[in-house]
């Protein structure tokens, strides 16, 4: 069977909702029904709206530590508050952009988006994206017996190259990577440190159908992926490479 990928259409929200009765009256509405071993790739946006994640730039207190990135990397202090608060850790950054860290995801702003907003609000990346996605994948099991993979996806800057491209934030129910180190290349050599990233590669596809601009494809079924399902719970350490083990980070902060 050849990997499809079945982009499916909803609705612009504005508030918080209920994402699992939303996900029913999507599939409804696009006459559509999940199959096991289907994944759910799911824009980190759509989820963001349903927790309420959208805040307003002018309600920002700004703290010191808030003012000096903002001074240091020429941009609003209102915004660099809340990307000083969504970070955990912060690498550096040029005019209007930090480079930081959140839940161990690497992004421009904390990942904090603009677009698919009105006036002054932003966008924020879901709360707690691995149980969201966890608990997801328990709710279709329970109340529609079925075993799926759940993606949450987001738009990211590739180092080096033109355009976006999808990562994945977090996952459930599928192993979100392969492990090839030992097996051999086409020549017979042994590889000696080579991954592949399952989850990344499954959002990026996905997030080639679902879209970057008012296609309002919030979630996209990736089905007859082959990814290895797991009914264990993913942790984020399990996508993150630390940073001393990073080429890209080593090389710059060298």
């Amino acid at each position: 069977m050849n990997l499809t990928v079945i982009p499916l259409t909803g609705e612009k929200k504005d508030g918080k909702f209920c994402f699992f009765e939303e996900l029913k009256k999507i599939l409804q509405c696009n006459k559509f029904t999940i199959k096991n071993g289907d994944v759910l790739v799911i824009s980190s946006k759509f989820i963001s709206n349903s927790q309420g994640r959208i805040l307003e730039i002018n309600n920002s207190k700004v703290c010191n530590k808030a003012k000096e990135i903002a001074k240091k990397f020429n941009s609003n202090e209102k915004f660099m508050e809340i990307v000083f608060r969504e970070s955990d850790n912060i690498l550096g950054g040029v005019a209007g952009f930090v480079m930081s860290t959140t839940n161990g995801i690497l992004a421009p702003n904390a990942g904090i988006d603009k677009s698919n907003s009105k006036g002054t609000k932003i966008i924020l990346y879901p709360n707690e994206p691995y149980n969201f996605a966890e608990e997801l994948k328990r709710k279709i099991f329970l109340e529609l017996n079925l075993h799926v993979g759940i993606i949450i996806v987001d738009s990211r800057l590739m180092p080096a190259r033109i355009g976006t491209t999808g990562v994945a934030i977090a996952c459930a129910g599928i192993e979100p990577t392969k492990d090839l180190r030992g097996e051999k290349d086409l020549d017979g050599n042994p590889l000696k440190v080579t991954f592949q990233a399952t989850a990344d590669n499954l959002a990026s596809i996905a997030n080639h159908e679902m879209g970057e601009g008012n296609d309002l494809h919030p979630i996209a079924i990736v089905r007859d992926s082959a990814c290895n399902l797991t009914n264990r719970k993913i942790v984020p350490k399990e996508m993150i490479i630390p940073y001393e083990q990073c080429v890209y980070i080593r090389s710059f902060s060298d």
